[in-house]
């Protein structure tokens, strides 16, 4: 930290302490159960805490674990100010976060504030009918049009309208995702005060930050069917970094599916008073179908990948700050969509970490990640349970889509890839629970957990902490300068940071069959040999001769 702190060079942006941060995003439902109720808990959380220690994380964030009726999996509140009685208690809470901080570890929560559940105490009242209840206005509602249809054609990102009919009141209310998750009105200064007051009471708590869901959802315009980047978003978040974190050194970190590298910039940059960083999807949607989306993926093209990532690098080199990741519990597991579960799953997972852990930013691992979990190969549609799956299944069969068809897409897209529970050990259900887990535990599980990967010093786990370490001690990693290298290779992957006298040269193969390149004459692949995915290179000569995902790094001072 000494180092990080003594950079003075013009343009760096100011220190922080996730700079050098590694977070790690808990899917609790998923991660451990300690009860043998077959669903994650917080006490199987802390049970695992030391796991987290080693391996060097310094936050975690965790998915919803508030009271809700679980329509989707807790991203459908209830009270903001309970736990869900599945996961255990506020006081379960409380003591993961002073085990976690005694660790050394933050806990960041995920902060769902676009909708809440239809069952949270606003909306039973919002809905009762009554035109001047104080909670009418906490939703977005609208009169029919005089067919009697919705007020506009707005569709729910788990498809079908975004406008459900209401008999209570006979309006429709707008929900962007499920039905049962109505949209909070976020004009209306009441809701925005609320939420601000809840903010704060977690914050008391001990809490290090918040990730927040859909967040460029919350200056929405439904009349103008604008969803993303309304006219008042940044006000909005603007006010609540005054009245809540601002003043207090948390990280916060916004899901923007809409943003772009100059919007980041109005997110992110330190005159802004806004928020730490941002989650941004450019690398993930380029692979998405033109047609049906995510649930037909198009094959990895690395030079398209190599030109988002380079364009958000190179964006934010001297302001605002990136976030890095692969995977969440909304994607597809890393190994499966960008390496090579099937053939060099090992050699393919080390090779994703090291070009997204030497890359500038916050890097986040997906529990699983780190020891090289896989899709999972459902065969039937009822192994199933994400109802952003389950919705679109019903809509591409209607649409005449053949149900084998999509079933394929969900095995490579469905969110339930990274849902399956967390493979601990060679045991029964992989040491997830005693009892029987909530959604099948992926059937490779006796040749993929924990507990051969920490027992195995050249696992995946391994090289993640390793490359966790490096962060923490060579500052070129977390502020150098992004360039890089080849940037038309099909294949290979050729980036640098530098910073001061010091160059780190990363080198990553991206394809199953060895590749032979010519060493740019403005780079030297000279030095320490500070990671690899084989066996230490010998270095220095002009032309590589890289085996089937080959990658290392190689620090020149």
């Amino acid at each position: 930290m000494d180092q990080i702190t003594a950079l003075t060079e013009p343009g760096l942006p100011l220190k922080e302490w996730w700079h050098t941060a590694t977070a790690y995003q808990i899917y609790p439902r998923s991660f451990s159960d300690s009860d043998g109720d077959g669903i994650g808990d917080i006490a199987g959380i802390i049970s695992r805490l030391d796991y987290l220690k080693n391996l060097g994380i310094d936050v975690i964030w965790l998915s919803p674990i508030y009271r809700s009726p679980m329509d989707d999996n807790g991203y459908d509140i209830s009270d903001y100010r309970a736990i869900a009685e599945e996961f255990g208690t506020l006081d379960d809470f409380d003591r993961l976060v002073a085990e976690a901080k005694a660790r050394g570890i933050g806990i960041i929560l995920d902060l769902v504030v676009n909708h809440t559940s239809d069952e949270h105490p606003w909306f039973v009242q919002s809905r009762t009918g009554v035109q001047d209840n104080p909670y009418r206005d906490f939703y977005i509602w609208r009169k029919p049009l005089t067919d009697g249809g919705p007020p506009n054609d707005l569709q729910s990102s788990f498809g079908g309208p975004a406008w459900t009919f209401d008999e209570a009141s006979g309006e429709y209310y707008l929900h962007l995702f499920s039905r049962r998750q109505p949209d909070l009105n976020w004009e209306n200064p009441r809701v925005r005060a609320e939420i601000y007051s809840m903010m704060n009471w977690w914050i008391d708590r001990g809490i290090a930050g918040f990730r927040m869901d859909v967040i460029d959802y919350i200056g929405k315009d439904a009349d103008q069917k604008i969803v993303t980047d309304g006219p008042q978003l940044h006000t909005y978040l603007q006010e609540m970094n005054a009245a809540t974190y601002g003043h207090r050194d948390l990280l916060t970190v916004g899901e923007t599916w809409s943003a772009t590298p100059q919007t980041a910039m109005l997110y992110s940059s330190r005159d802004r008073a806004e928020l730490s960083m941002v989650f941004q999807f450019e690398h993930v949607t380029l692979q998405w179908d033109v047609l049906y989306g995510k649930w037909r993926p198009k094959p990895l093209d690395l030079v398209a990948l190599k030109t988002v990532l380079g364009k958000w690098q190179r964006a934010l080199e001297t302001d605002g700050w990136n976030s890095l990741f692969w995977g969440n519990h909304d994607l597809p597991r890393a190994v499966s969509r960008y390496g090579d579960a099937a053939g060099y799953r090992v050699e393919s997972a080390k090779m994703l970490a090291t070009v997204l852990h030497l890359l500038k930013g916050t890097p986040f691992v997906y529990q699983g990640e780190e020891i090289g979990m896989t899709n999972v190969p459902f065969t039937t549609i009822e192994q199933y349970r994400d109802i952003e799956t389950l919705n679109m299944h019903k809509l591409h069969l209607d649409a005449g889509r053949l149900a084998d068809d999509f079933l394929k897409g969900a095995n490579e897209s469905s969110r339930d890839n990274a849902r399956t529970p967390m493979q601990w050990s060679n045991e029964a259900a992989g040491g997830f629970s005693s009892g029987i887990p909530w959604i099948e535990v992926n059937e490779n599980y006796k040749s993929i957990n924990a507990a051969d990967s920490v027992a195995d010093t050249s696992s995946i786990w391994h090289h993640y902490r390793r490359l966790i370490a490096l962060r923490k001690t060579h500052p070129v990693i977390v502020y150098g300068k992004f360039e890089s290298w080849l940037d038309d290779d099909p294949n290979v992957f050729v980036y640098s940071r530098t910073l001061g006298t010091s160059c780190l040269v990363v080198i990553a193969n991206f394809k199953p069959q060895p590749q032979s390149i010519e060493i740019p004459a403005d780079i030297r692949i000279i030095g320490v040999c500070l990671s690899h995915n084989y066996e230490p290179r010998e270095l220095g000569a002009p032309r590589l001769e890289l085996k089937p995902y080959e990658a290392f790094a190689v620090l020149q001072t």
